[in-house]
């Protein structure tokens, strides 16, 4: 699994089994995990040799660039929400999610703005990944994000998952760094539309 097309299309099944409400993850834990844990296997073991590393798609690759905060990069629907919205509920879910989501476990939020069958926030939450991931495969391509060569648990926070998990690349802390910007700018024309402004009735004098 180390085509672009190929990893976007898992990433977008899985995103669609999520916003019905089903564990996308789970749904393709098969398929995913035996090639996407081989590839950084492949990687640990070429780094302790000395050799090139061959593969930028791997486990690492899946949690840094395409999961930040959890399924949707949801960490940018988080900061999208405090930037955007005077709603008070849709503020509220967004500040009990902060701690999970720094664990990247966004169940909290997925059930509870929600984003399980809700047309508008279903739409950026399949985007999103799809674009930072391939945000980040291109930077690595080009050598400006070193390849994982660490295999880290997938609770570990933002930023310091990346630099964990490619041995100390700056550049791969950069580029989730980009990610996340690229995430509130992609959700934040839609929190837009899901909270509209309160129009409450005047009061009678």
């Amino acid at each position: 699994m180390q085509s672009l097309p190929g990893i976007l299309l898992l990433m977008f099944v899985a995103q669609l089994f999520w916003v019905i409400g089903i564990h996308g993850n789970q749904m393709i834990k098969p398929i995913r995990e035996p090639l996407l844990l081989g590839a950084i296997t492949v990687n640990m073991s070429a780094f302790e040799q000395g050799k090139e590393v061959p593969n930028i798609i791997t486990m690492p690759f899946w949690d840094v660039y395409m999961s930040i905060g959890g399924s949707g990069l949801t960490i940018g629907l988080l900061i999208a929400v405090m930037i955007a919205t005077r709603r008070k509920e849709m503020k509220e879910i967004a500040k009990l999610s902060i701690g999970p989501g720094l664990f990247n476990i966004n169940e909290p939020v997925i059930f509870g703005m929600p984003i399980m069958l809700n047309p508008i926030l279903a739409i950026p939450f399949i985007i999103t990944p799809l674009v930072t991931g391939s945000i980040g495969y291109f930077a690595t391509l080009t050598g400006f994000a070193g390849k994982a060569v660490v295999m880290v648990p997938w609770t570990t926070p933002p930023l310091i998952n990346a630099w964990l998990s490619t041995a100390g690349s700056m550049g791969a802390v950069v580029t989730q760094l980009i990610c996340i910007v690229v995430a509130v700018l992609i959700y934040l024309p839609f929190v837009k539309i899901a909270s509209p402004p309160c129009r409450c009735p005047r009061s009678v004098r």
